[in-house]
């Protein structure tokens, strides 16, 4: 949202928002807000983000859950602008700053003029709403004297712009003031630029640049000798909006436009009515993505910490393990002593005696106790045997419970990766608390109860229907939900999903592609061939008292796959 980009919504929103009603307000996440507007013929929803890296001004066609319990900001809002009409969208002093001015009746009855200030400054980017005075009522990021020396945001004080750039306002350059402000100036053309006209991020300034010299990395010794061009380049930048999202040739979004950057000309286009379209449509995914990495950060590093726990005790009873794998000596020293008794005398420390279990008649060193006789020594012999095989047995099962347990961690990591929403998220989260690896917790955000997440859905080249789950929820409800003779397959050996054909007489074809969607999505992802068990879904049972997602299968056929690379889903 650089300050040109700004200029156009600005505008757009003006024409399109002003005198709509306000009939409901949102605060889905604590760093932005949502206006359900009504307009003539119309309902829109006007989303605002000062998330950093993703703060935006937009209409959206994005619905969000509220939190049970709404914050201050909303609050505010609701109290002074719900049942008022926009009166205005405008820029202010060519910045990344927008005003949404709005006209409310208060309880009194007495109309006042309150303003939603949406200020686009990367991480220092707030929502602010002023009273009629001038005075902040509240703001999405409280900013007091420890955070900022240049000014404060607080609820009660007088709010005071961002200090000034000093730069030329690229909306009304001047030529004349253009030429006598870049005099002299040398060095990278882009980055001149950019110092001295506002509104323009690095990349407008090197299009602007590029319009000039045909480089966007060109130099120049004086740059006020290029004043007209820049002026002009500039100018036709705002004077020829076309809205659209640069992609990449597989379709991946890269960049919004406002207008088409000519520096950009050999990249895939895909354009769009209004600027808010082509924004929704760019940054929906954008942010939905960063804010499930964020949520989702909390959950990986408990994972992690898990991982590495479970492998240190792994570590160590896999080497108490191996000590109790060498504790028969102990009971051959016992038995030896038992069988020469008369070679042992108290007071000695240690004997050597015939061993008759070595084939070639050699003998064996037993340390002794020097107050017990032989058969004192022998029985001491015996109890340390006997308390390793004990230790051997505890450590056998306590590194089968580990396995089983590093199993689960790593599979639950696998989930983690397939979550795309916060449905599939807070399902994951409450089988850890099930689970016992989170204590549960009230929080003041919680929201409404989120609908219940949808496995991922494929279709075979025949047309057969693929189901893949991505959580150890979806994958039991799969499983377990499917119909006796449909086909179960899952990766071999490896953490995955669980995958359902929801066919009982598929093709080999759709077998295989069927195996590689389980390849895809297994901790096996990267490997050029895996191993994919597939059976009748009948044959897969889960064990008594079994972790969430773990089963025991027969009747199963192996195959080789590659893991699919376009996923393809629904």
């Amino acid at each position: 949202m650089d300050g040109i980009t700004l200029h156009y919504m600005a505008r757009e929103l003006d024409e399109r928002l002003t005198g709509a009603r306000i009939d409901k307000i949102q605060q889905p996440e604590r760093d932005e807000v949502i206006l359900s507007l009504r307009c003539p013929g119309e309902n829109v929803s006007l989303l605002i983000s000062c998330s950093a890296g993703c703060e935006r001004v937009h209409l959206t066609q994005t619905k969000k859950l509220s939190p049970l319990e709404p914050g201050a900001l909303c609050m505010l809002m609701r109290k002074h602008l719900l049942g008022g009409r926009i009166t205005g969208v405008k820029q202010l002093n060519a910045d990344r700053v927008i005003a949404i001015t709005a006209e409310h009746t208060d309880e009194l009855g007495d109309r006042g003029q309150k303003t939603i200030l949406c200020e686009f400054m990367g991480k220092h980017s707030n929502i602010v709403l002023l009273g009629t005075e001038g005075h902040i009522l509240e703001c999405a990021r409280h900013v007091n004297e420890t955070l900022s020396t240049f000014r404060e945001v607080l609820p009660g004080l007088m709010y005071s712009p961002p200090p000034a750039h000093g730069k030329m306002d690229f909306d009304t350059l001047d030529v004349r003031e253009a030429e006598k402000r870049l005099a002299g100036q040398s060095g990278r053309l882009a980055k001149i630029i950019q110092s001295n006209i506002s509104g323009l991020n690095m990349l407008l300034a090197q299009e602007a640049a590029f319009r000039v010299c045909g480089d966007a990395d060109a130099c120049t010794d004086d740059a006020g000798m290029l004043a007209p061009a820049i002026v002009k380049s500039i100018k036709d930048m705002i004077s020829s909006p076309s809205y659209a999202i640069v992609q990449t040739p597989g379709g991946e979004a890269q960049a919004l436009e406002a207008f088409e950057y000519l520096s950009r000309d050999g990249f895939v286009r895909a354009k769009y009515t209004t600027l808010s379209e082509a924004a929704d449509a760019f940054y929906s995914l954008r942010d939905a993505r960063e804010r499930m990495r964020q949520k989702s950060a909390s959950l990986t590093k408990l994972i992690k910490n898990n991982i590495e726990r479970v492998e240190k005790k792994l570590t160590l009873q896999q080497q108490a393990y191996d000590d109790a794998e060498n504790s028969g000596v102990y009971r051959i020293k016992g038995e030896m002593l038992m069988a020469s008794p008369y070679l042992v005398k108290k007071g000695m420390k240690q004997v050597s005696l015939p061993n008759y279990y070595d084939e070639a008649g050699g003998s064996i060193t037993v340390e002794l106790d020097e107050k017990s006789d032989a058969q004192g020594n022998a029985q001491r012999y015996f109890k340390l045997y006997k308390k390793a095989q004990v230790a051997r047995k505890l450590a056998l099962s306590q590194l089968e419970s580990g396995r089983s347990e590093l199993d689960y961690l790593e599979g639950q990591m696998e989930n983690l990766s397939l979550c795309t929403d916060e449905s599939s998220l807070a399902e994951l989260r409450q089988e850890l608390i099930k689970t016992g690896y989170i204590r549960e917790t009230l929080s003041r955000r919680q929201t409404k109860a989120l609908p219940a997440s949808k496995p991922m859905e494929f279709f075979a080249p025949d047309g057969t229907r693929i189901l893949a789950g991505r959580n150890n929820l979806q994958n039991e409800s799969l499983t377990f939900g499917s119909q006796p003779e449909e086909i179960w397959l899952h990766a071999k050996n490896v953490p995955g999903s669980h995958v359902i054909i929801k066919s009982e007489t598929p093709s080999d074809e759709t077998l295989l592609y069927a195996a590689s969607v389980a390849a895809r999505y297994s901790g096996a992802r990267t490997s050029l061939n895996v191993e994919v068990d597939a059976a009748r879904a009948k044959y897969v049972k889960k064990p008594s008292g079994a972790r969430p997602g773990f089963v025991n299968y027969t009747h199963q056929r192996t195959v080789v796959v590659r893991p699919l690379e376009d996923k393809n889903t629904l």
